[in-house]
């Protein structure tokens, strides 16, 4: 059993962007989520540039000064990004860490905040729920 296997499937099932980068700012993954919201800027073609070329000059001061806080403590693991009301999401950054504790990377992870109406167990390719 290939546990990363596993691990690769949660995050390609999640309907949430999340884009990983090296620490030196380099987009290493986006999940299928992020290649469709960031089509328009290339989607998976986007995997081995500097997400600081996809950001303005403030906001890749403040992903540099995120990394550098990660970097200080294996404590500083997660900064809440922005929140944007339109969509109703909050964005994160969060520390990816070595199994020593040592930053190789961090990602970005979008979570929506609007109430999820379907109902509890329904099977979309059954009307019936398990309920």
């Amino acid at each position: 059993m290939d546990i990363q296997q596993y691990f690769r499937s949660i995050i390609e099932q999640d309907e949430c962007s999340v884009v990983v980068c090296s620490v030196d700012h380099t987009i290493i993954y986006m999940n299928g989520a992020a290649a469709t919201n960031y089509s328009k800027y290339g989607g998976k073609d986007l995997i081995g540039t500097s997400v600081l070329d996809c950001h303005n000059e403030r906001s890749c001061k403040l992903i540099e000064q995120v990394v550098e806080w990660f970097a200080e403590s294996e404590e500083n693991n997660k900064v809440h990004t922005f929140f944007n009301e339109k969509q109703n999401k909050d964005g994160y950054m969060i520390a990816l860490r070595d199994e020593y504790g040592k930053l190789i990377g961090y990602y970005e992870k979008h979570e929506f905040r609007t109430k999820d109406a379907s109902p509890f167990y329904e099977l979309k390719t059954n009307s019936d729920s398990l309920l």
